[in-house]
This record gives structure tokens, sequence and C-alpha cells, in this order.
């Protein structure tokens, strides 16, 4: 089933009912200003690369303002943590960086969020922690398969002996509508260690376990493998497939209302 054109109250009562059905929801479902009421819920929110725990900020104080528990993760090698990176950094550090937090601090009937390349460590790490979690929302994040790796999905050039991926000196137009967040974003991204986009993820299956499933697609932002992640979305009626119009890449930034309400909703 597709659904394009569809209210925000009936919207917001299929995704509290874990429906799933190929939905495909517009972003247009879910203006206007109202919050969702709900019991404390535990959200773990994984940055894209480059990015840190800042840029989900905006999301985590509407979420913990509103009474839930709220870990947003900065990577090894990343932001707070750029002066760890080495070139021992791989994707299983920033695997078992997820899953350390969940165990360390006895997380459970997590909402699971990932955005971007996260797609790859957040996979893996439900390999250890699927049972801890209750509900993933992957937001335009790569899905990958076992095997993969996140230069299979994203081609690059690499220079030889590189540690890590330059940090983005310029967004794409799309990115954001205000340029104090261009600026602010700019400011903060630092270099993606390069063995994280190397090493393939070895997946059996964890990720389709869980029971409630959702994936925003943000097509401002141009990506084949994205757009193949949201057409896998639509194809499985375990998931619950979104669509935003509006917003580039990093919705958790141009629009946090949008997302913490639908967060809220998807856990």
């Amino acid at each position: 089933m597709t659904v394009s054109s569809i209210t925000r109250r009936r919207m917001i009562g299929g995704l509290a009912a874990g429906v799933g059905a190929s939905s495909v929801i517009s972003s247009d479902a879910f203006i206007g200003s109202a919050r969702a009421q709900s019991a404390q819920k535990t959200f773990v929110l994984v940055p894209g690369a480059f990015y840190g725990a800042w840029s989900w900020r905006r999301v985590s104080d509407r979420l913990v303002k509103q009474g839930h528990r709220v870990y947003p993760l900065t990577l090894t090698g990343l932001a707070e943590r750029s002066h760890l990176l080495s070139k021992d950094i791989n994707l299983d550090t920033h695997i078992a960086d997820i899953a350390n937090i969940v165990e360390w601090e006895d997380l459970t009937d997590i909402c699971l969020v990932a955005h971007s390349y996260a797609g790859y460590p957040a996979s893996g790490a439900l390999e250890r922690i699927g049972n801890r979690v209750s509900s993933i929302v992957w937001v335009d994040a790569l899905k990958p398969a076992d095997g993969q790796s996140f230069r299979d999905q994203v081609p690059f050039q690499m220079e030889e002996g590189a540690i890590s991926r330059p940090a983005p000196k310029a967004l794409p137009p799309t990115a954001f509508n205000d340029p104090k967040d261009v600026a602010w974003v700019l400011s903060k991204v630092t270099p993606q260690p390069i063995g994280t986009w190397l090493q393939p993820v070895k997946l059996s299956g964890a990720r389709e376990k869980v029971a409630k499933k959702t994936y925003i697609r943000l097509p401002k932002f141009q990506l084949a493998a994205l757009d193949k992640a949201f057409a896998d979305c639509k194809a499985d009626k375990s998931w619950t497939a979104i669509e935003n119009t509006t917003s580039g890449h990093s919705v958790m930034i141009a629009e946090p209302d949008w997302l913490t309400d639908l967060l809220l909703q998807a856990a």
C-alpha cells in the first residue's frame, strides 16, 4: 500500500500502531504545532559522517524537555573525540561505540536512530544489542547488506596513506535554508576516519528482526544508495517509509520539530 495523501492524525495513529504495509508518508502529514504525548522513551542518536553529538542537539533538547532519556553519541575520532583520530579506527570501533553505551548504561527498550553513514555502525551494533532495541529509525541512512562497505555504496578516491577523509568546506545549496545553519555546521565538522568507510559490515539479520522500523528519505539530498534503501523499505511491509521533501539531508538541524514529533511516534 502506498499512502501519498494522509492527514497528520491518521499518520500518527498508524505509526503508533506499528503499521508498515510499505506505507509512504509525505512530510505534509507532519505540518502542525501539536506535540506527541507519550510515556518516557529512551533514544540513542547516532550521527552521520563528519558529525558528532552536536548535530542532534536541537532534537535531543526537545526530547529531554518532554521527559525522555536521550543519548546522542559522538563516534570515536570525530567532534569532541577528534583527538583520538588514528589509522586504527575502523567500522568495528564505531559499532563498539554504540553497543558499549547501551550495555554500560543498562539501556533497554531503545529507539535506535541512525543518520546517513550511521546506518553502517548501527546495523552492526544491532547484531550485539538487538535484544535491547524495540524500534529503529533510519534518517536518510544507508542500509547495508552483509559484506558491504560504505565505499561499496558510495565510491570515492583515496590518497595513499590517508587515515581520514577531509571534512567538507562547503555544503550543497539545498542543505539548509538558513545561512546561520550552514556556518554552524561547517564550524563543527571534522575529518572522518577512513577505516570506517573501508571495512565491510558483518550482518546476520538482526536489523530486520527489530519489531518497529521506520525509514525517512530526504530526496533533496541525491544519492543512489539512499534511493535504493528507500525503495527497499517501501517494498517491505515490516518498514514504514516516510518522505520529507522540504528538508535537506540533516533534518535534525533543519527541521527539529518535525523530526522530534516523528521520533516520538516511531519509537
